[in-house]
């Protein structure tokens, strides 16, 4: 069976504008045109579209899921085998903020009391998840599984009042980064109060802290684009200079 642009919007909620724009871009092409002009889209085409619509709905950018399905190893089983894994850390997420929501009415009525540590446990356990998503092979073969699992229980461990101390922290050597690396200097005033800071903070999230662990993380600032990005946030040049600041804070 063939679908128009109008009957496969229909059906998959797909505005026909974006089926147009995934055909000029050549994301998602139709079977055929029909000599009314109309494009039409048979079964391995809707297959195709529901690949693009779990990779949109897992935040993927339209080029990214070009290059995968593009890429003549894609495997549609494999693919929905990472697409399950993914929904299902995120219902885990979901479940975690469910539980966080349903406890807080209960103990708002009176029927249980919730430590402040037990106010904070889904939000934590996403930042935990989130963090491993992004960094976590990379920190884990670096550190290791223990160093790691160590510092995320630390983090799940944290009360409000500590979290809050952190996230002071953070802000604090990111302003006073900012402002070294406006001056120049790495061996500063400015760019090694940063750096002392950056400390502090550590220490927060890893109580077995080492001036290795300091100048590990630094390096991986400037190795990994992800960690470099958001330094190069705080100002141009941030990554490299702080590494340069971190190293002269450690010796």
């Amino acid at each position: 069976m063939e679908y128009s642009v109008n009957k496969l919007s229909k059906m998959s909620g797909v505005s026909a504008r974006t089926l147009r724009y995934y055909d000029e871009i050549e994301l998602l092409k139709p079977v055929r045109v029909a000599s009314s002009g109309y494009r039409m889209y048979g079964h391995r085409e809707l297959d195709t579209l529901q690949q693009i619509l779990f990779y949109r709905e897992l935040g993927f950018p339209l080029d990214e899921i070009k290059n995968i399905l593009l890429n003549a190893d894609f495997d549609r089983g494999q693919s929905f085998q990472r697409h399950l894994a993914e929904l299902r850390k995120r219902r885990e997420r979901l479940d975690l903020l469910i539980n966080n929501v349903t406890k807080s009415i209960s103990a708002m009525k009176g029927d249980i009391t919730m430590t402040d540590s037990e106010k904070f446990e889904g939000f934590k356990q996403s930042l935990i998840t989130e963090n491993e998503e992004k960094y976590g092979p990379e920190i884990r073969a670096k550190y290791g599984d223990k160093t790691i699992n160590a510092s995320n229980a630390n983090l799940k461990g944290l009360t409000q009042e500590q979290y809050d101390v952190s996230e002071r922290l953070r802000l604090s050597y990111e302003e006073q980064l900012k402002i070294a690396v406006q001056i120049g200097k790495p061996d500063s005033e400015q760019a090694q109060i940063a750096c002392d800071l950056h400390r502090q903070w550590l220490t927060i999230f890893i109580p077995d802290y080492n001036k290795e662990c300091h100048m590990g993380l630094a390096e991986m600032y400037v190795a990994d684009e992800r960690f470099k990005a958001y330094y190069e946030n705080i100002a141009p040049g941030c990554a490299e200079f702080f590494r340069d600041a971190i190293c002269i804070y450690v010796k």
